[in-house]
């Protein structure tokens, strides 16, 4: 860094220092009338910053101040306006000087602070967790970009250095960032159309958390530099003549995909570097639409193309605002090419996303503009602003949203919708509207009725099928994606949940006292909240509801006497029914209730490992069955009473199982499956078998700890000689 008193040298002889004159340099200025006031805005920046960092040193020794000017330097890079470039510069005043918000305020105004409040993490707020303060601070930087969309460009050029210098810092310090990196900046830059960052970024985190095989693959790239430019020129050759024959004006260049992507396909694929034939690329950069089909047409009349590898982003651009043609080709050899065809505009969008509308026009920058091509961040900012402030509940639907590939489907009007990879009509129904997606019914794709969990394919034409009285379930949790449907099911099942377990405490207090023949105190019960902490009496309801509350509880606090009554008057089988059904909650969780009367469906016996649910049967508690079971009431009119429900059970507990096999009536058959279930230390209960027309159907009951144990052993007995098919059963026969 230079001598401290180099910052007065513009003042004393007009020479400024190397580092900023090269930052300036590289700044985009519209107006050469804008250049002298925007220079002199910079150096007060420049000034401001290197004085409040002065004597702090990076890990690597090197001043704290670089990195702020590297982080600058990458804003001027992709284009950002000379305010930006200014809040890059002074990100970290706040957070890591003595400089407060009000001292930029006064010196640089309310834009340059607002971007740099943006960026600071969040600070004098204690976290009970590392995971609750990351999923903070990435609230706070989500909420800034709802009010400025550079917030989460300075962010990029920030994690971009700090992964670029990451080797200087303790190798867990190292992994824990490098895997942030990896969950939310990586998915958020390609959500923002700034491709080069994320792939510089991917790189990065496959060099941190996989170092040597980083290195070994990039020594096979750079050994196989000129194979590849040889092959690359093979193939742009003919295809440069042919457009020059047209009189199209093109730049054609080959290049390799990042380490990253070809580690990835390498691993998804279980293939040598040599056996992964595209990692190749060719882009082709024209100057006009219409050029990018006549390139089309030539590239496919010269090669043949692989049809289920083309796509037309042009015609349908991705919700980051991503367009292009990519089409996979046959080419010289035998081998898969990647061919990307799009215009010099496109080509400044797929680099670096909404910073290359970030342009100036006749003064001032079209905001709407860029807004409107991440319209899905403003929407998952609502959403997770009015969700729960549990933080995993926070990471996890922020990377639903991020990790999600796109699809494109028809309203019945035509109008293009962009969804989730994995989308069902359900997604789609709250895409169109919340109101359609609570009162969702059915849905037909393509004229047909479908079912709800239907996954949806591009092209599709969606119509939802609504009704007054239809309210989401438990059930559609299971398959919907997207996280506004996730985010609203979830709301109005806890206000159903709510709901239903007000109606079931007053019946079971309405009951309770009219068999006790205290009906008179109902009103005094009612008006007793307060002295159990309760703000109002449908809180009391709801909890005599979940079984938080007895009603000997209840009259245990209020009125003794009447507790003792109630004592003597209580019958056995109702005690004992209380006993049994508390008891056997002990191995259920349910979501937001707790201590329910629980027992378990005969008709499908759910282990520990099964996908299951709950059906809450007034004034007896809730009966789990499998998710799968028939006897579940799912298409019934009482649907609105499904729960969700979880085990909470000891690796060592086990559950009956009943399995009935299938197969020929052969001497040593039942030792063979005997032997096969002891081998796998299975306890057997019971065993019988019956034999008609020379096929036996024997019945097992079996102890086992979980569903995984299960399925093992099921697996061998069905491959003892002579089994045609083995299935689980409920009780009956």
């Amino acid at each position: 860094m230079q001598n401290p008193l180099s910052r007065f040298i513009p003042h004393l002889v007009g020479e400024y220092p190397k580092q900023f004159l090269e930052l300036y340099e590289q700044i985009n200025i519209a107006a050469d009338d804008e250049k002298e006031e925007i220079k002199r805005l910079l150096w007060e920046a420049y000034d401001f910053g290197i004085t409040h960092h002065e004597g702090q040193k990076r890990k690597s020794g090197e001043p704290y101040f670089n990195h702020c000017v590297e982080v600058a330097k990458l804003l001027a890079e992709w284009k950002m306006d000379h305010i930006t470039v200014i809040g890059g510069l002074l990100h970290d005043s706040v957070e890591d000087t003595g400089a407060s918000l009000a001292d930029i305020r006064e010196k640089f105004g309310e834009d340059i602070t607002n971007l740099v409040d943006g960026v600071t993490k969040l600070g004098g707020i204690k976290f009970t967790s590392r995971e609750e303060k990351q999923a903070g601070n990435f609230m706070k930087m989500l909420l800034s970009v709802a009010k400025d969309l550079r917030v989460i460009i300075i962010k990029f050029a920030d994690r971009l250095h700090n992964m670029q210098t990451i080797e200087h810092l303790p190798r867990l310090k190292q992994h824990r960032i490098a895997v942030e990196t990896r969950d939310v900046f990586v998915p958020l830059s390609h959500r923002m159309g700034m491709a080069k960052v994320k792939f510089r970024l991917e790189d990065l985190v496959f060099k941190t958390l996989k170092p040597k095989e980083f290195k070994d693959l990039d020594s096979k790239i750079k050994s196989s530099r000129k194979e590849r430019e040889k092959y690359i020129k093979l193939l742009s050759d003919p295809l440069q003549k042919e457009l020059n024959k047209l009189g199209i004006t093109a730049d054609i260049y080959g290049r390799v995909k990042s380490h990253a992507s070809i580690y990835g396909k390498m691993v998804k694929r279980d293939k040598k570097f040599k056996e992964i034939y595209d990692h190749l690329a060719i882009r082709i950069i024209v100057e006009k639409i219409e050029d990018c089909y006549l390139a089309l047409g030539i590239i496919h009349n010269q090669c043949t193309p692989v049809q289920e590898r083309f796509k037309d982003f042009i015609a349908s651009p991705k919700s980051n605002a991503y367009q292009s043609i990519h089409t996979t080709v046959i080419g010289p050899n035998g081998k898969l090419m990647e061919i990307q065809i799009r215009t010099h505009e496109m080509e400044a969008t797929a680099e670096i996303g909404v910073a290359a509308h970030w342009q100036y026009k006749e003064g001032s920058i079209k905001l709407k503009d860029v807004d409107s091509h991440v319209k899905w961040l403003r929407e998952l900012v609502n959403i997770l602003q009015s969700e729960s402030s549990d933080p995993k509940e926070f990471m996890n639907l922020l990377k639903i949203d991020l990790f999600s590939n796109e699809i494109f489907v028809f309203t019945p009007n035509g109008d293009l919708v962009q969804l989730p990879l994995k989308s069902t009509p359900i997604d789609f129904a709250f895409q169109v509207h919340t109101e359609v997606g609570l009162h969702c019914l059915g849905a037909k794709v393509n004229q047909n009725i479908v079912p709800l969990n239907t996954k949806l394919r591009n092209g599709d034409a969606i119509e939802i099928i609504t009704s007054k009285t239809q309210k989401p379930n438990y059930g559609w949790l299971n398959f919907v994606v997207t996280t506004k449907a996730r985010t609203h099911i979830k709301k109005e099942l806890v206000k159903q949940q709510f709901e239903e377990s007000i109606a079931l405490g007053q019946e079971i207090l309405i009951k309770t006292l009219r068999r006790m023949k205290m009906k008179a105190m109902y009103n005094e019960i009612e008006g007793s909240f307060k002295k159990f902490g309760f703000n109002k009496v449908e809180q009391l309801l709801e909890a005599i509801g979940k079984g938080d509350l007895t009603i000997r509880d209840i009259l245990h606090k209020i009125n003794p006497e009447k507790e003792e009554a109630l004592e003597k008057d209580t019958p056995e089988a109702e005690t004992r029914f209380f006993d049994f059904a508390r008891s056997k909650s002990k191995g259920i969780k349910l979501q937001g209730i707790s201590n329910l009367m629980v027992s378990f469906g005969k008709c499908c016996n759910p282990i520990p490992g099964d996908e299951m649910i709950g059906f809450v049967t007034r004034g007896r508690g809730i009966t789990v069955h499998r998710t799968d079971c028939r006897s579940l009431p799912l298409l019934s009119k009482e649907s609105d009473r499904l729960v969700p429900v979880e085990w909470d059970v000891d690796k060592k507990d086990l559950s009956n199982v009943r399995l009935k096999v299938v197969g020929e009536d052969r001497k040593g058959m039942l030792n063979d499956l005997t032997d096969c279930i002891n081998k796998s230390d299975i306890n057997i209960v019971s065993v019988d078998s019956k034999v008609k027309d020379a096929i036996a159907s024997t019945y097992f009951i079996l102890q086992v700890n979980n569903l995984r144990q299960l399925e093992r052993v099921i697996k061998k007995m069905g491959k003892v000689t002579g089994v045609d098919f083995i299935e689980r059963t409920g009780q009956s026969v």
